[in-house]
């Protein structure tokens, strides 16, 4: 079994124990929940990891683009949900999974997007099955839960011919800025609570369906009233990251992806050094405002990712000289990443190991 220092750099290597325990331990508390888990496939798009997420089913997922859907879909899963506000441009892609599957389900928060699906029809009687999206003090997609339109809205879909409304689903994105438990909880408390007012006043119009919130900070410390909830959606989780570690989500030990880099350049000249992984293998996100710059050095806390560009990162240490004799050219060095749904979208390929024994690769999906 080769080990990973046999692997060109930059590479994303995933340790298989922890995507395994970080999907069991969100099986488990939303078992613990009785919330039906809705796994997010954005993070990684691979059909290993979703099996992993799923427990096998290949059932319940939601993707972020209509290229995953298509590739699940290839693949055996079913019960999709598309959740990204309809795009007008993608209507007969959707058609197309609605009428294969037996259950694809999209997402809208605008009149006009209804007003497209009435304009095509499913065939064979079937129906378009429909989450309406609310915005819960998250700021990006959604139809404000506190306006008149949120309900207009939810009573238009359900009235309308060839269309059911599924559920309502918002994302808590909001809780992004926490920092610790109190401030996650508090986030989910209050997005659970609109959403679920929001459903009182649906059943008060006769309406009834599902309810569904997610992120990986609220699923990862859940609050009591998710288990009022039908299902919650979260992603990143079965990764982690050092966002999430620093939001409060996990430890840094949860995080189950890393970047291999190798020490390409010695510039004593300017006490750094150059290494192979510039921002095409590893997220700009962040902006660098870590303490540790645009990564967290796995066993180096002195060590400071401090600038990139597309093939060539500057290391530094935060404080002294460097010893460069510790850092010979060739040598590698382990990155974590802050966020690792964009450092993952970088890699064609992920390479998969347990104890530092390279096990395989997982291929993911790409595009739009």
């Amino acid at each position: 079994m080769e080990r990973l220092s046999a692997l060109c750099t930059p590479a994303l290597v995933v340790d298989l124990d922890k995507v395994k325990r970080n999907a069991q331990r969100m099986i488990e508390r939303c078992q613990k929940m009785g919330v039906q888990l809705r796994p997010h496939m954005k993070t990684h798009k691979t059909l290993e990891c979703a099996d992993i997420m799923t427990a096998g089913s290949r059932r319940c997922i939601v993707v972020s683009t209509l290229a995953e859907a298509f590739f699940y879909a290839e693949h055996g899963f079913d019960d999709i949900l598309y959740a990204y506000c309809l795009p007008f441009d993608k209507m007969e892609r959707c058609a197309a999974l609605s009428e294969k599957l037996d259950l694809f389900q999209v997402l809208l928060d605008h009149p006009d997007a209804l007003d497209q699906l009435k304009k095509r029809p499913l065939k064979n009687g079937r129906l378009w099955h429909v989450w309406l999206k609310l915005d819960c003090g998250n700021g990006r997609a959604g139809v404000l839960h506190s306006e008149p339109g949120a309900l207009q809205l939810a009573q238009a879909i359900a009235g309308t011919e060839g269309v059911e409304l599924t559920g309502v689903y918002a994302h808590c994105g909001n809780t992004y800025t926490c920092k610790g438990l109190e401030q996650i909880q508090a986030v989910a408390q209050e997005t659970t609570s609109f959403v679920l007012d929001f459903m009182e006043k649906l059943r008060a119009v006769g309406i009834t369906c599902k309810s569904s919130i997610g992120s990986t900070p609220s699923c990862s410390h859940p609050v009591k009233d998710m288990a009022k909830l039908d299902e919650v959606h979260p992603g990143n989780y079965v990764f982690y990251d050092v966002q999430q570690s620093i939001i409060g989500s996990c430890c840094l030990d949860d995080v189950a992806v890393r970047v291999l880099t190798r020490v390409i350049g010695h510039c004593p000249h300017r006490n750094q050094l150059l290494i192979d992984c510039g921002w095409s293998g590893i997220s700009l996100d962040g902006a660098g405002k870590l303490s540790t710059g645009y990564a967290v050095i796995e066993g180096h806390p002195n060590l400071k990712l401090l600038s990139m560009t597309q093939e060539h990162g500057r290391v530094e240490p935060i404080s002294g000289l460097l010893d460069y004799s510790k850092y010979p050219l060739g040598s590698l060095l382990t990155l974590i990443p802050y966020h690792s749904c964009a450092t993952a979208m970088m890699h064609p390929v992920y390479h998969i190991h347990s104890d530092g024994h390279l096990l395989g690769k997982w291929t993911p999906t790409r595009g739009w």
